[in-house]
């Protein structure tokens, strides 16, 4: 990262204690991957198809007896 140069110049005491400011900088890390579809909406599409197919197989069953 470069460095900035400030307006104002240093000054080092020749006496005392000498004291620093910590500033935090940007840290990069890796990116996330994140999943297309969620866990709970994976189960609420398995759980709709599990109902269609129920749907669809009570409507046989139901053709069949009128038949």
């Amino acid at each position: 990262m470069p460095e900035v140069k400030s307006i104002f110049r240093e000054v080092l005491p020749k006496q005392g204690q000498l004291s620093m400011e910590d500033v935090p900088t940007m840290v990069l890390c890796k990116p996330k991957l994140l999943p297309l579809k969620s866990v709970t909406l994976e189960k609420l599409e398995k759980m709709q198809m599990e109902a269609q197919k129920a749907v669809k197989l009570q409507e046989l069953a139901m053709k069949e007896q009128n038949q």
